[in-house]
């Protein structure tokens, strides 16, 4: 399930990739994907970096028929990281993605100077966050999924992350919606309770998402396009570092 598009990426064998917040590394991934990509994944949870490093040693293993490691694919690592203080030096990579980070933190100003601190001069940023309006229905539903600890303090406007993003040096040069099908879920789960998961609609919502995401049938995929310039749960935007 991925939200960057990596076709805007424009990764070149030798390129270095850091993902911060990767989560269960559904972007680091994608670097196994392109030969002679550096994959380095951080997040500041142990389980999502164990999870992310079984995940990659899994693609590794698997023939590229399957959807593993293509031939020379580069090397990767996965490692437990603030954003606040990365360990790596200036200027260490070609490309950095944070995806739905930037909502959890209180500091989004620091955290977006210490990215660009590591980022090559004419690197590129891809963020992503969620989206204003659907985001707001969720804060509407819900008391519980916007005061949940380590949850999200603020809705961005678009035009406002945009701002930032030109604020700290980046020149953005394109910028798309994205998981149309997914805000309906997340409503879902606020009505009936964001903790409630046996709840019968919230169920078989979260069904219908993973035989899309597995099947990718041709319904989906069309009701996925038609929705997601309305009501997509994500806003990513890509930028060139001056």
């Amino acid at each position: 399930m991925l939200t960057m598009d990596f076709r805007h990426l424009n990764l070149k064998p030798g390129a270095k990739v850091l993902d911060v917040g990767c989560g269960g590394g559904r972007h680091i991934r994608q670097t196994r994907l392109i030969p002679g990509v550096v994959g380095v994944a951080v997040d500041l949870g142990a389980e999502e970096v164990d999870n992310t490093a079984q995940m990659l040693r899994e693609l590794d293993t698997h023939p590229v028929a399957w959807g593993g490691t293509v031939p020379g694919a580069g090397p990767w690592t996965s490692a437990r990281a603030s954003v606040y203080s990365l360990p790596f030096a200036d200027g260490a990579f070609d490309c950095v993605i944070i995806s739905e980070v930037l909502e959890h933190l209180h500091e989004d100003d620091r955290a977006l100077r210490e990215i660009s601190r590591v980022l090559a001069p004419g690197g590129i940023l891809a963020a992503s966050v969620p989206r204003e309006g659907p985001e707001a229905v969720c804060w509407a539903l819900s008391k519980r999924y916007r005061n949940t600890p380590g949850g999200h303090v603020r809705i961005y406007r678009r035009r406002e992350l945009r701002a930032k993003l030109t604020e700290h040096g980046y020149a953005v040069y394109a910028s798309h919606f994205a998981h149309g099908l997914h805000s309906p879920y997340w409503w879902l789960k606020c009505l009936f309770g964001v903790d409630r998961e046996e709840n019968a609609m919230v169920t078989l919502y979260h069904r219908l998402l993973v035989w899309d995401m597995m099947r990718r049938p041709a319904l989906t995929r069309t009701l996925e396009r038609l929705l997601v310039p309305f009501i997509g749960k994500s806003v990513v935007f890509y930028g060139i570092k001056a």
